[in-house]
């Protein structure tokens, strides 16, 4: 909760900084150059606006539920997948991941990284890195008593991996591997049940070493882990680092170097510091948009839903606003018959409707701004338990949570000013259209 809350609060301050830029700027460069009979236009638009009350609230509301409803659903959105971009970067897969060259196409026990230790202290020492952590994977058929299974092994350096990807909170029965290797093992809460294995148990590994030999051994199960990927937890079984690099007589060489970086917004300009830093064209460095390809195509196609959801939005605020602002220009019309009799231009009038609408959809948004902050803002604290948790990507997610962010106002507002404008623009044409002498002769 205390990280979505920083996140909200930077994002923030950054909204606030861009606005009032943008407000120094606009200020700059056109409302200094409006004329004496923009004013009075402008004037009147006001006058106007408060003179019809009724219409002019209900029009108001219409662009604000649609403004609110936008930029609930842009934070409710983004702060899901910050959730589950969190969930994946930050508890399992890393934000950048260093292997050898040609490791992620085709995994190999042979791609090994050599002086883990150096490149990691490397790692550690660049900005925005917050913690690293080595890993060694293989395969191998696992025992206990009598059952048997095949299983990922995979072997981790206790500390790091508590410090990265909190580790220690996956342990859901017995304990973590001690720091030092001492032939513990844990394993998954699914490959617990399919060995029907306890902590205290025995397990043995057979499998291939690096060099050639068989590489078996025995070790003791410590704990049982729920790591909330049900397919890893049916697969996975962990080591101490140095028993497995032992185990597959890999010497002090390991597989991959996770690394979790500071905001996950950094992970591309990180791997390209990282690759920078450490200056081996034999090792790849990449973020987790390339090695998760498969998860980030998937949620981006996702996010493109919203499109759809924000066209039906502009579509209600579209037809909320064309039949109020129609209605009203019909039901003035020996008004603006009258103003064209007193000398007022086609574009005069043209320009008068347009304000109107535009003071209409300005003051909705920042209606609809307080409202989307306020909504934004309880539920990116509080967020929403589901009745029933949903999986994605193998991963469980029992809570959903909001996140207060410049894309979620600017999208909206832009949209609903942009809306109100285009369908204003044929009232105002009727309006600027209007023949002096017809129109007063019919009221």
């Amino acid at each position: 909760m205390k990280r979505g809350i920083k996140r909200s609060y930077d994002t923030l301050r950054w909204n606030l900084m861009f606005r009032w830029t943008m407000i120094f700027f606009l200020s700059e460069n056109f409302v200094h150059r409006f004329g004496e009979t923009d004013m009075l236009l402008l004037k009147m638009a006001f006058r106007n606006v408060f003179r019809q009350r009724r219409r002019s609230i209900l029009t108001a509301l219409t662009m604000l539920g649609g403004f609110a409803l936008a930029s609930i659903s842009f934070g409710w959105a983004d702060g899901t997948y910050g959730d589950i971009i969190d969930m994946f970067t930050r508890n399992r897969l890393g934000h950048v991941q260093v292997h050898k060259e040609g490791y992620l196409e085709n995994p190999s026990l042979y791609k090994t990284i050599e002086n883990y230790t150096k490149i990691g202290a490397t790692i550690g020492n660049i900005g925005g890195v917050e913690a690293w952590a080595p890993r060694v994977f293989s395969a191998g058929l696992l025992s206990v008593g009598d059952e048997s299974s095949a299983a990922r092994v995979i072997g981790i350096a206790p500390q790091h991996e508590t410090t990265a990807v909190n580790f220690h909170k996956k342990v859901a029965e017995g304990s973590l591997l001690s720091e030092k290797p001492s032939h513990q093992a844990m394993i998954g809460r699914g490959l617990a049940k399919v060995l029907g294995a306890h902590t205290g148990e025995e397990l043995v590994i057979v499998s291939q070493a690096a060099d050639g030999s068989i590489a078996n051994d025995a070790y003791t199960i410590v704990g049982i882990i729920q790591s909330g990927d049900e397919v890893s937890d049916r697969m996975s079984c962990y080591l101490h680092l140095h028993d497995a690099q032992q185990l597959f007589a890999l010497g002090d060489q390991v597989h991959e170097i996770v690394v979790i970086a500071e905001k996950s917004g950094m992970a591309r300009s990180l791997s390209e510091e990282i690759s920078a830093a450490i200056d081996k064209p034999e090792l790849s460095v990449e973020p987790w948009q390339v090695f998760a390809r498969s998860f980030y195509d998937a949620m981006q196609a996702d996010k493109q839903g919203m499109y759809i959801f924000l066209f039906v939005i502009i579509l209600i605020v579209a037809v909320g606003v064309l039949n109020t602002v129609l209605m009203a220009v019909l039901e003035r019309r020996r008004e603006y018959g009258l103003l064209k009799a007193l000398g007022n231009k086609p574009k005069q009038i043209f320009a008068l409707i347009l304000y109107e609408v535009n003071i209409l959809a300005l003051l909705s948004i920042a209606g609809g701004i307080i409202v989307g902050l306020i909504a934004n803002y309880i539920l990116s604290i509080y967020g929403f338990s589901l009745p029933e948790p949903i999986s994605y990507g193998g991963m469980e997610f029992k809570e959903m949570h909001s996140e207060i962010n410049f894309r979620s106002y600017y999208i909206p507002a832009l949209t609903v000013l942009l809306t109100a404008t285009i369908v204003g623009l044929f009232p105002a044409l009727k309006a600027a259209k209007t023949d002096p002498a017809v129109s007063m002769r019919r009221h």
